[in-house]
């Protein structure tokens, strides 16, 4: 039977796996205290938590949530670092720290309940920050809107164009409108009787 230590352990865990929107795996080994700390800080600006916590009670807690595939990253020295706000922010912050130091090594991770390699989690770090990809698709939608405002304005500088065009025609007398087109014709038909 399990100390009730044990299982109080592997509940947090599992809460936390369950709260983040993504929680990837580093190996630490041979990062200094200082490093760490810098990399703690590092995480925690992007709404992520860097934890060290005991393997078999990690390997116990993603059995129990029934993530598949995960126990086998799951030795030596391992930490988890769980991305509460921004998933994307925290891969870039861990693939830079292991830019800086080669001895944190990025070893897996779980998005959606699904098992990203380190490959993956690289990529994933290579997307555009929101705020960004956010302004990408507001201008993306703001482009055809003025376009359109772009030909509606055109469509009314063009018509009061031609219809100053026609003023000042019909005032120099290059223009013949219907009216007085109709007012000639009667003349020239008394004209020719």
């Amino acid at each position: 039977m399990p100390r009730p230590e044990k299982v109080q352990a592997v509940a947090e865990i599992k809460e936390q796996i369950e709260g983040a929107r993504a929680v990837y795996l580093t190996e630490f080994r041979g990062l200094t205290v200082s490093e760490l700390q810098s990399l703690r800080r590092a995480l925690r600006d992007t709404g992520a938590d860097y934890k060290v916590v005991k393997m078999t009670l990690a390997r116990l807690a993603a059995d129990e949530l029934g993530i598949q595939g995960i126990s086998e990253h799951l030795v030596g020295p391992t930490a988890l670092t769980f991305a509460h706000d921004d998933a994307v922010a925290t891969a870039k912050a861990l693939k830079d720290a292991s830019k800086e130091n080669e001895s944190l090594v990025l070893k897996a991770g779980i998005l959606s309940g699904d098992i990203l390699l380190p490959e993956q989690v690289s990529k994933l770090a290579e997307i555009e920050p929101r705020e960004v990809l956010l302004a990408k698709i507001a201008g993306g939608a703001k482009a055809p809107l003025f376009k359109a405002a772009g030909m509606f304005a055109a469509f009314n500088r063009n018509a009061a164009n031609m219809f100053s065009q026609l003023l000042d025609k019909k005032e120099s007398g290059e223009f013949v409108g219907m009216s007085d087109a109709a007012e000639e014709t009667p003349a020239a038909a008394a004209e020719e009787e």
